[in-house]
């Protein structure tokens, strides 16, 4: 393992042009689009380990759209400017020395995730183009997927004549994450990518910097003045149009004053079957129209977590001061909206929540790298340093500072 990580190291530390990187990007689409069969052969092995009613499931998926879908992100990516080698400021001191600040690759970067074939090819692009190396430990729910997706990434590699030590899969056995997170002298930053308990783990065992990524506790709140048609369509797509992402809706906050429209608010959410996990007021409020069989009173657990399926929670609040707050301390800083036609509201709330992507008057499912622009993404960073929100090409460099001089002493 070690010794693989030595190799990766070594891949990161060679120079390649910005023509060569994208070269290697244009043989990836073409190598997927001709393996896919077997690509989606391998994702079958997988899918067919995994209930279907597990909210994973969706995630695991592959089909011939989704592939489709992964190489026009590698097209983006291609399209985007080299992030590297870029300087930031250059100017000549009083002593002499002319000093510059240059963007640089981070070196090696690791990424540990779970039931996500997609975040593969990905991590991979966004890696190289950015001058770096990858080493990828994925879940076992996702064995076969990765396998075939490095194999046809170290193709692509092999094609061009590079070395395929650019990306390293580990194995899938658990065991070997610490194995990871203890190479300090090797790996440059790790990001888990997944679960609660993922991150928790990786935070508390590693000696490698981290990115927290992809944990997403997502409220909505309904203010007290909204324009509620707009309002249950963007509850509707925010919960249902892809219920196992992290940017999809957890938890509607709504005020008191709104609790008559809420039936209007939940009606078409019914056509998807959502169980809704609501308070005594809310439950109240949606007690006749709302079907029993989906209808529960909500606990306190049922607060502050990342349903990641066709369940919501509900919470009314008096005022915006208490959406606020609920909202603070059960988020996990990562998409949070709130609806509302009072634009000092909205202001209100876009400077006192504490999130990477903050939304008025629309569904959170936007919060992504490609839609914001980015290429792809990595993911969805949760933290303050070094980088928020969609964790995409410019957050996978640093920069070094070159001083230029001429026979100078201090």
């Amino acid at each position: 393992m070690i010794e693989s990580f030595k190799a990766s190291q070594k891949a990161s530390r060679t120079t390649l042009s910005i023509e060569k990187r994208n070269e290697v990007l244009k043989k990836l689409i073409e190598n997927l689009q001709s393996n896919k069969e077997e690509i989606l052969a391998a994702n079958a092995k997988d899918l067919a380990k995994m209930d279907k009613e597990s909210p994973l499931y969706d995630r695991l998926l592959l089909d011939s759209g989704r592939i489709d879908a992964i190489c026009g992100d590698i097209e983006n990516v291609i399209s985007l400017p080299d992030p590297t080698n870029q300087t930031i400021e250059q100017r000549t001191l009083e002593n002499g020395l002319d000093l510059s600040r240059i963007k640089v690759p981070l070196g090696v970067v690791g990424v540990i995730y779970e039931a996500r074939p997609n975040v593969t090819i990905d991590v991979f692009t966004l890696c190289f183009k950015s001058g770096n190396a990858c080493v990828l430990k994925g879940g076992s729910d996702a064995e076969f997927s990765n396998l075939a997706l490095v194999e046809t990434i170290k193709q692509s590699l092999k094609d061009t004549e590079l070395s395929e030590n650019y990306v390293f899969l580990m194995p899938k056995e658990r065991e070997h994450v610490e194995t990871l997170l203890k190479a300090d002298k090797y790996i440059d930053l790790i990001i888990p990518r997944g679960s609660q308990g993922l991150i928790k783990f990786v935070k508390e065992n590693s000696l490698v910097p981290i990115i927290e990524t992809g944990a997403g506790i997502v409220h909505t709140y309904i203010d007290e003045e909204c324009a509620i048609d707009k309002a249950a369509e963007i509850i509707f797509n925010a919960k249902t149009q892809r219920p196992s992402v992290c940017n999809a809706l957890d938890c509607l906050v709504i005020h008191e004053k709104q609790l008559e429209n809420l039936p209007k608010l939940t009606e078409k959410l019914t056509e998807k079957e959502v169980e809704i996990f609501a308070d005594e007021t809310s439950h109240e409020a949606i007690a006749q129209t709302y079907p029993q069989n989906l209808l529960n009173k909500a606990t306190e657990e049922d607060y502050g977590r990342e349903f990641l399926s066709l369940k919501m929670s509900i919470k009314t609040v008096k005022k915006l001061d208490e959406a606020i707050e609920h909202i603070n301390q059960y988020s996990s800083r990562h998409s949070e909206a709130i609806l509302s036609t009072n634009l000092q509201n909205q202001e209100e709330f876009i400077n006192r929540i504490d999130a990477g992507a903050i939304y008025t008057n629309t569904s959170t499912r936007f919060t992504d790298g490609a839609v914001f622009g980015l290429g792809a993404e990595i993911g969805i960073s949760t933290q303050k340093l070094h980088a928020r929100g969609p964790f995409a090409l410019d957050a996978l460099t640093t920069y070094k500072w070159v001083l230029r001089g001429d026979g100078e002493v201090r």
